[in-house]
């Protein structure tokens, strides 16, 4: 059954934007509206365009991917998209990166997981409007009604004499043709392509060596830079020795740069020459003397216990409060206290930083792997006093990106760079530069406190200490509560717990953080869940079942009895734990169960993960399948092998022999699971990653009766 769209797009709107002299259907989606024809250039200059598609008279269908593909798998799921409504043969449907263009695409950030669940009504609806239009091309050609002609796999088939146009033979009518009032969209039952796990597009370009990433990338006269950086961000260059760096054959230049690293200039010294290779070689001669003196050169543990600290002296600032927490768990002899804890982490994305910068004075045009192209445009055309649309920012793909690639350092650095030397030049980094410069997901410890009353929850009450990374690029937060405090935690608690505290203890370090995927509820979660768990064991319930009690929402019930069923939860356990965490963020909801044994030699080794998914709308399951099995595996490098450690203001760690990554031997097998509804699309890149690590030690627990509150921990040491 289709259900029917309204527009609210004007004929003389739609005929401004296709000025085309009837060579191509070009197609653009607007915020607020459900679909117009539009060009690159168009007199609504005050109409934002968030992604557009363009048939040409040829046939060719160019799908623009407004938003970076770094393995989330945008660039398939907008074409599957596309294919889907238009009646389009998706392997015909060719995509392209866009440029960075706030007012043609909107916002192009990728990041919370909100590319398919922020575009993907108006993609369909665009996709709709032009097969209607097409459809009415087609009938207007053969005098009969469009009623009686249908699309399929590029071409319109009249449905009484088998007759059949091409899209390309269409065009020129369809431009003429009033953009339809009421789109007709298919019903789920009906699709075709969505919710197929159909194969990536990209999967070829990226295994045939076709992908272009950002160290794939060449202009002409490029040029190879590396840099040198401080290794403490606050710190200065007092001087530097390049005399045997400029001996290294390639070397041309040597000098000093300063990079914006959020509200602070970071300084170092550029080397470059006609390789990267000359260039790293010349950098690992240099001899340069930091200053240092006047800042804090803090250690790991101070940081962790100055948390704790104030944890138990600081109410914090108030993020939510209703009922009155406080008092009601004072009055409780038997209240349960806790601290959790979780590290500092590196991105580590397999592509270092790198990106191609070319500096013309009055316009400045860069490549590479870079998931917010406005955060990159906005700080160059204020340091160079250019309009934001002579920064030109192209998109490449991304070999990995987890929130590092959105931070404009890099471009930045690599601009200030091109115009030292009036040459385009490409800056790399080296695996040892990203995980010792950050910035970093930030270490954070919890206080959770909360009261039973009747087997469930009376009042609960947390606290979170950690770096606010909103502080870093926005000053005047520094009073204020952490924007994320919540987040991880499912709404529907807000219902079922009348005496509720959540609050942010501020807590700032000179360690630069931002973002990691998922954001705080990596780490939230991990508080989240494991004291739920407690809460659940205190008053003598089955964990499942007790935050049933407390999530009454249908949803949530049904996600709960999905984990119960495909984990066999129920069944009598004899030598084997099973753990379970709920957590949601980017308006989706993913369950977990981990089943845990004890190991063969010593600690336990991880048996079987289950994941339910409850995303709503989707597209593809199979990249549903990849992205919630990814997150598990960083999940489970984050709660039980890697962490980033600080000595003297300094991060311990430099690569992968000392950071060390999950091997393929370390993954348990992992089964994915779908909640099937007509909701809204939530993200799907992010949200499996937080409930595994309160899953896994909600488990461990279960088998041996240890709790498990601080991460990292190694599996080889837990006592069985």
């Amino acid at each position: 059954m289709s259900k029917t769209i309204t527009n609210t797009i004007s004929r003389r709107t739609f005929f401004k934007g296709i000025g085309l002299g009837g060579t191509a259907l070009c197609l653009g989606i607007y915020p607020g509206s459900a679909t117009a024809a539009m060009l690159e250039e168009t007199e609504e200059k005050d109409v934002a365009l968030f992604a557009w598609v363009t048939i040409s008279t040829s046939g060719k269908i160019t799908m623009t991917c407004h938003r970076a593909e770094m393995g989330q798998g945008s660039y398939q799921s907008v074409a599957q998209i596309l294919a889907e409504e238009l009646e389009a043969d998706l392997d015909t449907v060719e995509v392209v990166f866009a440029q960075g263009n706030r007012e043609k695409y909107g916002s192009q950030i990728t990041g919370g997981s909100s590319t398919i669940r922020g575009s993907y009504k108006k993609l369909l609806n665009l996709s709709a409007s032009a097969r209607m239009m097409l459809v009415s091309a087609a009938a207007q050609k053969w005098n009969v009604s469009a009623t009686e002609c249908y699309a399929v796999k590029n071409y319109v088939i009249h449905k009484t004499t088998g007759e059949k146009l091409h899209y390309g033979d269409l065009v020129e009518v369809a431009v003429t043709l009033p953009v339809p009032q009421e789109v007709e969209l298919k019903d789920v039952s009906e699709y075709k392509l969505i919710r197929q796990p159909l194969k990536r597009k990209d999967t070829p370009l990226k295994t045939n060596g076709a992908a272009v990433f950002g160290l794939d990338k060449r202009v002409p006269g490029m040029v190879y830079a590396t840099v040198e950086r401080n290794p403490r961000l606050r710190g200065k260059l007092v001087s530097f020795d390049d005399s045997e760096t400029r001996k290294v054959p390639g070397v041309q230049d040597v000098f000093k740069v300063e990079m914006l690293v959020f509200k602070t200039m970071r300084e170092g010294v550029a080397v470059i020459a006609d390789t990267t290779y000359a260039a790293l070689e010349g950098r690992k001669r240099l001899k340069v003397e930091w200053d240092d003196t006047g800042f804090e050169h803090i250690n790991i543990d101070k940081i962790f216990e100055d948390q704790e600290a104030v944890l138990q002296n600081d109410e914090g600032k108030a993020f939510h409060i209703q009922g009155n927490s406080t008092d009601v768990i004072a009055q409780d002899p038997e209240k349960l206290d806790v601290v959790y804890q979780t590290p500092y982490q590196s991105h580590s994305a397999m592509e270092p930083l790198n990106c191609v910068a070319h500096f013309q004075g009055d316009k400045i045009e860069v490549w590479g792997p870079i998931q917010a192209p406005e955060w990159v445009q906005d700080p160059l055309a204020e340091k160079y006093g250019i309009p934001r649309e002579n920064v030109i920012v192209n998109m490449t793909f991304l070999g990995g990106g987890f929130g590092r690639k959105a931070f404009m350092d890099y471009p930045y650095e690599a601009t200030v760079i091109s115009e030292k030397i009036g040459k385009p030049v490409q800056v790399v980094w080296t695996r040892e530069d990203d995980m010792r410069q950050g910035p970093y997901r930030p270490g954070i410890s919890y206080r959770l406190e909360g009261s039973l009353k009747d087997g469930k929850i009376a009042a609960y009450k947390y606290r979170m200490a950690g770096q606010n990374r909103n502080i870093w690029r926005d000053p005047s937060s520094v009073d204020k509560p952490n924007t994320s405090t919540a987040e991880g935690l499912l709404k529907p608690y807000y219902k079922s717990i009348a005496n509720l505290s959540i609050s942010d203890v501020l807590f700032q370090t000179p360690i630069p953080v931002m973002w990691w995927r998922s954001v705080y509820a990596s780490t939230n979660g991990f508080a989240f869940e494991s004291f739920f768990d407690e809460l659940a064991i205190k008053a003598g319930k089955d964990p499942l079942q007790f935050r049933k009690e407390h999530l009454q929402e249908e949803r949530e019930q049904k996600l709960i009895d999905r984990m119960i069923a495909v984990s066999d939860w129920n069944a009598t356990r004899n030598g084997f734990g099973l753990g379970a965490a709920i957590t949601e963020c980017f308006n989706t909801t993913v369950g977990q169960v981990v089943k845990v044994s004890k190991a063969e030699t010593d600690g336990v080794k991880i048996d079987q993960v289950w994941a339910v998914i409850d995303c709503g709308w989707y597209v593809n399951p199979d990249i549903i399948q990849a992205q919630v099995e990814g997150a598990i595996v960083m999940a489970l490098g984050a709660a039980t092998i890697h962490e980033i450690t600080f000595k003297d203001g300094l991060p311990q760690q430099n690569n992968f022999y000392d950071y060390k990554m999950p091997r393929i031997t370390d993954i348990p097998p992992v089964e994915v699971f779908i909640m099937e509804n007509a909701e809204d699309a939530g993200g799907v890149g992010e949200p499996g990653l937080p409930p595994f690590a309160p899953a896994l030690t909600n488990a461990i627990y279960d088998l041996t009766k240890q709790r498990i509150r601080k991460l990292p921990f190694k599996l080889s040491e837990v006592e069985v």
